[in-house]
């Protein structure tokens, strides 16, 4: 059984034999993926050592204390979060062995083609449409919301597969090829003057049936794994106390006596108090995933992170004044990282309004958590066993 002890030997061996001085980055992360080191949970020959999961604490650590080179996570963090875990789960041998190691190392970035203009709370009402041709399926539809699209190379992607089967039922989880003459990615502009997001056209798109994730018509089904997953990822992300939103605020006051009230301190209190306890709730949930898959848990950690971001950010731009109200940089950029901490107060207050949206809305979340965690009635549903062509549109 693998044990932080020889975790550690192992660490120690990769690290003498790849010199971090010498060796270039990409090759260190790929001997790092081949000794298992990457992911050691995952099976031996896919970055891991089928280790407990809470054990990668101990390579990181190791490695970090070395000064060894990581695989900027949050750049690729979509591949890592989202499109791993699911081609984990549902992926055939070859898909694992083709996509996992570049993935992980960053050669390759993904993105997740999901929602649509008429399809994002009610994601599986999607409409575009996947049809079978020979060993490919011709993919023609529109995704909006698509972050890193403009990055990517590979997109996870959730297409209709048979309009004749209620709208749950007849979807399909596919690996697109973003470099196919079909795809076009445009850029939307956000409130922030940003743009990080996407909107993306299939135009009779290719896709090979052997870069299907899961059977036909199980792309629902599919498609919770990674939606579970996005959701710790996006909620559960492990902080340091006074990280995150409420890190620049609490510096703010202490460093600005001039701008402090106390109807503004009993808020910043209350906040503060509300941060930590979902740092340490976020802290209990990474604990619960050593046993497996994430759960509904997610759903709530994402609730909360979203709205402490925004009220948080609005407590800034209070206590700033006139000052909250800056933001410096209002051009057409195509950022490749959303920073939340290095930007102004302004910046942080408009992109945060996006929070209660990406990832799943925080209304269809709150409805996960009353039904799939809480036990509570189900809302009704009319169009649950209604052909997907016979809905109203």
């Amino acid at each position: 059984m693998t044990d932080a002890a020889e975790l550690k030997r192992r660490t120690a061996e990769l690290l003498a034999e790849h010199p971090i001085a010498t060796t270039d980055r990409v090759d260190f992360l790929k001997a790092r993926f081949d000794a298992g080191l990457a992911w050691v949970h995952y099976p031996e020959g896919l970055g891991g050592l089928g280790a407990p999961r809470a054990l990668q604490a101990v390579v990181d650590a190791e490695l970090e204390a070395a000064g060894a080179p990581d695989n900027d996570p949050r750049r690729i963090g979509i591949g890592l979060g989202m499109a791993a875990p699911t081609i984990l789960g549902y992926g055939t041998e070859e898909q694992k062995q083709r996509f996992l190691k570049p993935l992980w190392v960053g050669e390759e970035v993904w993105c997740q083609l999901f929602s649509e203009p008429g399809a994002g709370s009610d994601l599986a009402a999607l409409g575009t449409r996947a049809v079978k041709e020979g060993d490919e399926w011709i993919v023609n539809g529109q995704k909006v919301w698509t972050s890193s699209a403009h990055l990517a190379r590979w997109a996870i992607l959730i297409a209709r597969t048979d309009p004749d089967l209620p709208k749950h039922q007849g979807i399909t989880y596919f690996i697109c090829d973003l470099t196919d003459p079909g795809v076009e990615v445009r850029p939307l502009r956000q409130i922030t003057g940003e743009a990080e997001f996407n909107e993306v056209f299939l135009t009779d798109v290719r896709i090979p049936d052997a870069h299907r994730l899961g059977g036909v018509g199980d792309g629902w089904k599919v498609a919770q794994t990674t939606l579970m997953n996005e959701r710790v990822s996006i909620g559960g992300m492990r902080i340091p106390r006074e990280g995150g939103m409420i890190g620049p605020v609490a510096q703010t006051w202490r460093e600005r006596p001039e701008l402090r009230t106390h109807d503004l301190h009993q808020r910043l209190l209350k906040l503060w108090v509300e941060a930590e306890v979902a740092r340490l709730t976020g802290e209990r949930l990474r604990q619960q995933l050593v046993a497996g898959q994430p759960g509904y848990e997610g759903s709530g950690m994402k609730l909360s992170f979203a709205r402490l971001n925004q009220e948080i950010s609005g407590l800034e731009v209070e206590l700033l004044g006139e000052e909250g109200l800056l933001y410096e940089d209002w051009t057409l950029r195509r950022p490749e990282l959303v920073d939340f901490t290095g930007r102004d107060a302004g910046y942080r207050y408009l992109r945060s309004k996006g929070n209660s949206i990406e990832g799943g809305t925080s209304e269809v979340l709150l409805n996960i958590v009353a039904e799939r965690v809480l036990g509570l009635p189900a809302e009704p549903r009319t169009d649950k066993d209604v052909a997907w062509k016979d809905l109203a549109r």
